[in-house]
C-alpha cells in the first residue's frame, strides 16, 4: 500500500464516521446581542453556548458605566459591567474582573453557585403553606383532644 491510497483510505474513512455536530436546542437570541455583540461572548464564557436554559431576560441597566441585568430562571441575577479595559462581573454583591483569568473562574463558579442554591419558581411558595397547615392541623387535632377529655 502506498502513501497516496493511505491517504484515500483514511478520507472514506473519516468521511463514514465524522458526522457534523448539529445544535440540539436554538440559541435563544435577546434584544441586547443586536445592540452589544461582545455580550453574547461574554455570557457563553460564564454560561456555555447552552444559556438559554439559564438566562430569563437580560435587562439593560445604564448606559455609563454599559451595565446589564442578566436574569436567571430561578429569580437569581447577576450584572455584568463593560469597564475601559473588559468585562466585570458582579454576583451576590462581589465584583470579578474577568480580565484575569483566576476571577473569571471564581465568577462562573459564583454563577453556579446561586444557579444550584436558589430554589425553582413556585417552589418557594408552596412549601412555606404546606409546613403552615400541617402546623395548623396538629394544633386543632390537640385541642380538640383536650377538649373531649
Amino acid at each position: 500500500m502506498t502513501v497516496e491510497q493511505f491517504k484515500e483510505r483514511i478520507r472514506t474513512i473519516v468521511k463514514k464516521v465524522y458526522v457534523p455536530k448539529e445544535e440540539d436546542a436554538p440559541v435563544i437570541d435577546f434584544e441586547e446581542f443586536k445592540t452589544f455583540p461582545e455580550l453574547r461572548a461574554v455570557i457563553i464564557d460564564l454560561l456555555t453556548t447552552d444559556y438559554g436554559s439559564f438566562i430569563a431576560s437580560i435587562d439593560y441597566v445604564a448606559p455609563k458605566p454599559t451595565t446589564f441585568r442578566i436574569n436567571l430562571k430561578n429569580g437569581q441575577f447577576f450584572y455584568l459591567i463593560w469597564n475601559e479595559r473588559s468585562w466585570v462581573a458582579q454576583v451576590e454583591g462581589k465584583k470579578y474582573y474577568l480580565l484575569n483569568l483566576n476571577e473569571e473562574e471564581r465568577a462562573i463558579e459564583s454563577i453556579a453557585r446561586i444557579l444550584r442554591f436558589a430554589a425553582p419558581e413556585g417552589m418557594e411558595g408552596d412549601n412555606n403553606t404546606d409546613v403552615d397547615t400541617d402546623v395548623e392541623t396538629e394544633e386543632t387535632e390537640e385541642v380538640e383532644t383536650e377538649e373531649t377529655e
